[in-house]
């Protein structure tokens, strides 16, 4: 998979604020174009107090959910933990393991958040702009807003609120677990995502893409 050039990644906490800031307003939520066929999850492991950063990518057909290709990438951070800001630490690993796809993923989703973000622009939302493709923020926690707790049932959902504005959703996507918190990154309206999610969960409380990719990121920080 080609990944178009990027910003530079070497910036000072500061900075990486103003040019989410910046792209940020460049960033769209429209209705997919098709029905995807193909869909991918990443998932980030690493020590907060380390340097060294694992991403795994896991690509499924689609609904089937049958795994079609896996890439993995470890890569060296020089950029703190700072929560609001991960995209500058993680983005870089994820984008050398996509560099490994042959096919192109029709909609990616992202261990994180979207538009569901302080400054509406997280690490779903960073990477579908870099890439030009439908990304989704599928985050095990709230970043940044508050919600009531929707109905215990699948597919129960409640809006995360954030200043007066929904940014995304609470989506139970088991009965009587936890909500997933779900967020629009690019190209793609929350309803979708929603939906997208949902098709994707089969017996366990995350979708299988990220839930697939977690497994295999941890395969190789394990080794």
């Amino acid at each position: 998979m080609n990944i178009n050039p990027t910003h530079p990644w070497n910036l000072t906490p500061k900075e990486a604020i103003e040019l989410q800031k910046s792209l940020r307003e460049n960033v769209r939520f429209v209705k997919l174009r098709k029905e995807p066929k193909l869909i991918a999850g990443c998932d980030i492991s690493y020590n907060k107090r380390s340097t060294t950063i694992y991403a795994g990518i896991v690509v499924l057909s689609y609904p089937d959910l049958t795994i079609v290709e896996e890439a993995t990438a470890v890569t060296e951070t020089s950029f703190p933990y700072i929560p609001g800001l991960l995209s500058f630490r993680e983005s870089p690993a994820v984008l050398k393991a996509l560099e490994k796809l042959r096919q192109k993923p029709d909609v990616l989703v992202v261990d994180g958040h979207g538009y569901a973000h302080p400054r509406r622009f997280g690490i779903a939302g960073h990477l579908g702009l870099l890439l030009d493709i439908p990304t989704i923020g599928c985050a095990k926690s709230v970043l940044t807003g508050t919600y009531k707790e929707p109905e215990k049932e699948k597919g129960a959902t409640s809006p995360l609120i954030d200043k007066e504005e929904t940014i995304g959703m609470a989506v139970h996507t088991r009965r009587n677990v936890r909500p997933v918190f779900v967020s629009a990154g690019h190209r793609i309206t929350v309803e979708e995502a929603v939906n997208i999610i949902l098709q994707s969960t089969t017996k366990y409380r995350l979708p299988e893409p990220t839930r697939r990719a977690h497994i295999l990121v941890n395969s190789i920080r394990l080794k």
